[in-house]
């Protein structure tokens, strides 16, 4: 029950008011998208460390269930990469992934081959190179076939908890500075703030929803299909667990969420993106697919494909109708740093 209430929070529709002051807007997007996702993030990570004390089997089902209930909650913030995830590299501390060198398992078979005691306690455990940390070492630790079990059974049990303990431990400091003084920066601009005016607020919530559809898109889609004659389906994200086509889901959801609160006051723009994302998870939806495995299949692989083309159809809306809505300029780019 509790996982059917988490996906049902975090695909909420915001209502469409007739008309959305910026300020309005700012507020509204602080509030009800960002610190209620943030805040359940926070509490999810927090079961995850205290169900990982309980039962340190890597087949819990518990541990994977609180595990899994806590990666759900991170994808559906995991596109406000600006302010308290940025801080001390925390967003790569609790996802360091594309990992295209192989560094995690690498990372984590070495603690586990020398017994390292830098995995005593969460606390030590953050001066490890941050493709040990977060939730992709987490799932190698839970799922992959040679790390799940590798090593001394109780030196594996303290990595589990220790990984998990450090997750709480980021997941708690972020919403701690949202909550003490970003969202205030957010909400409050002014000469003398990190954000000069509400304009640029706006222009940094549109490159959240700008950023987390590219990254949609190109890597957790790109990533597997590959191209034509070389498709990568061990390049899907948390293939091990199964949540590849998940991951796509969850973020279109939290992502619709944002980019309608940011077009309040728009009727025919909410109305177009509201369609554009429909459509989209629709297609996802049918495929039936959990990791992408059909890129292999020509015909599996067309269906694929037209997901992602689904995709690229909303980063047009957003580019092009959402941006000048907000007064974001037509050439942004949603990777820019500026």
């Amino acid at each position: 029950m509790r996982r059917i209430i988490l996906s049902a929070t975090l695909a909420v529709v915001p209502l469409v008011a007739s008309a959305g002051t910026p300020q309005e807007i700012i507020t509204n997007v602080v509030d009800d998208h960002i610190l209620l996702r943030m805040g359940i993030f926070d509490t999810m990570s927090r079961r995850l460390s205290e169900a990982s004390q309980v039962n340190c089997d890597p087949g819990s089902e518990m541990l994977r269930t609180t595990y899994g209930d806590a990666f759900d909650a991170w994808v559906a913030v995991s596109h406000l990469r600006f302010g308290p995830t940025e801080i001390d590299d925390r967003a790569f501390a609790l996802a360091f992934w594309p990992d295209s060198r192989g560094a995690t398992p690498r990372v984590l078979a070495a603690l586990i081959a020398d017994q390292d005691h830098v995995a005593e306690s969460p606390e030590t455990y953050a001066d490890v190179s941050i493709a040990g940390r977060g939730f992709y070492a987490m799932e190698y630790l839970l799922y992959d076939q040679t790390l799940s079990s590798a090593g001394d059974p109780a030196y594996h049990c303290t990595l589990i908890q220790t990984v998990a303990g450090d997750i709480a431990a980021n997941s708690t400091a972020i919403l701690d500075d949202w909550q003490s003084f970003y969202a205030d920066r957010l909400m409050n601009p002014g000469p003398d703030r990190t954000y000069h005016s509400q304009d640029e607020v706006l222009k940094e919530l549109f490159k959240a929803v700008s950023a987390g559809l590219e990254f949609t898109s190109d890597v957790r889609m790109g990533r597997p299909l590959g191209t034509f004659d070389r498709p990568r389906a061990s390049r899907a994200e948390s293939w091990r667990s199964g949540r590849s086509a998940r991951h796509v889901r969850l973020s279109l959801l939290s992502l619709r969420d944002l980019a309608l609160r940011l077009a309040t006051g728009n009727a025919d723009l909410s109305a177009k993106l509201e369609g554009d994302f429909e459509k989209a998870l629709g297609q996802l939806a049918t495929l039936n697919d959990p990791v992408f495995a059909g890129v292999d299949d020509p015909q599996s692989r067309l269906k694929i494909e037209v997901v992602q083309q689904s995709i690229d159809a909303i980063r047009a809306t957003v580019r092009n109708d959402l941006g000048p809505t907000l007064g974001v300029a037509a050439g942004f780019n949603a990777l820019d740093g500026d």
